[in-house]
């Protein structure tokens, strides 16, 4: 996609984002009356362009999203809805034909350190299908059929590979049962209306430590109102809500959940730390 498509893209976007916050209420970062509209608009693109999971509930009401990026999902960090086959087949749609670099690239990130491999589609009736959106989402856990996987302009391979673990099975790092003893939830900051996001989720963790650096964890200002952080972590979390790798501890779910060599398992006992998997 050339410069100038790419933007006219997020300029669409912005307008309606603009659009869906000034009748909620929830900006992310509050104007005086005065202000031109303008400059919501430049304040929404930069939004959409940081949080880019964000953006389709935020302007969309077509699906039930919750949490910016998940559709339809349940109370369970790791689901039960798994794939039936560890080759799971794509279609990357022809809107998206100049992602496709980014694409490949996300789902490499997945299967190189993991038995989980994706296989272009041929006459498979459940398959992933990369469609276009606005920003990034995606259905957590297989739900059969051609399940989309959207994918809008601000989305980077990162963000590509946060969505494709969604349809894998697995839901966001922060709503495990034990995030408070890592992270504090600033609930004053969070937009109007979209507290729901940071809610706590029973689930399966594999026995694994919390990981406030894995490419599923919210960044600290997701949903922020006023600017401020929405999530503060309790220590070291210089990287929190990255979106450049799988940690070890993102490898070592797949690993789990889809039965993957057992031989190749991180045990709980051996060091979590070990973060770089590029």
């Amino acid at each position: 996609m050339s410069h100038l498509s790419h933007l006219s893209h997020l300029l669409v976007a912005a307008l309606l984002l603009v659009k869906n916050l000034k009748q909620g209420n929830c900006s992310p970062v509050p104007e005086p009356s005065t202000v031109h509209h303008e400059k919501w608009i430049m304040k929404a693109l930069h939004y959409m362009e940081t949080n880019p999971e964000t953006a389709d509930e935020l302007m969309s009401s077509d699906y039930a999203l919750v949490e910016g990026d998940t559709i339809l999902p349940s109370d369970r960090n790791a689901m039960g809805n798994l794939w039936a086959s560890t080759q799971i087949p794509y279609l990357i749609m022809p809107e998206l034909a100049n992602r496709r670099e980014d694409i490949l690239s996300a789902m490499n990130m997945v299967s190189k350190d993991t038995c989980v491999t994706f296989t272009p589609r041929t006459t498979e009736t459940t398959y992933l299908s990369f469609t276009y959106s606005y920003g990034c989402s995606s259905y957590v856990g297989s739900i059969g059929g051609a399940q989309p996987l959207f994918i809008g302009p601000p989305c980077s391979t990162g963000n590509i590979c946060h969505e494709i673990l969604h349809a894998l099975g697995f839901h966001h790092e922060h709503t495990r049962a034990d995030r408070d003893n890592h992270i504090t939830i600033l609930t004053h900051n969070i937009m109007k209306g979209m507290h729901k996001n940071f809610k706590i989720r029973d689930g399966e963790t594999f026995g694994l430590p919390y990981d406030v650096h894995s490419i599923m964890h919210y960044g600290r200002r997701f949903f922020s109102a006023n600017d401020l952080p929405t999530i503060v972590a309790k220590g070291d979390a210089e990287d929190m809500g990255q979106r450049r790798i799988m940690t070890m501890l993102d490898i070592q779910r797949v690993r789990h959940l889809y039965k993957c060599d057992p031989q190749n398992l991180m045990s709980n006992q051996d060091d979590p730390e070990d973060l770089d998997c590029r």
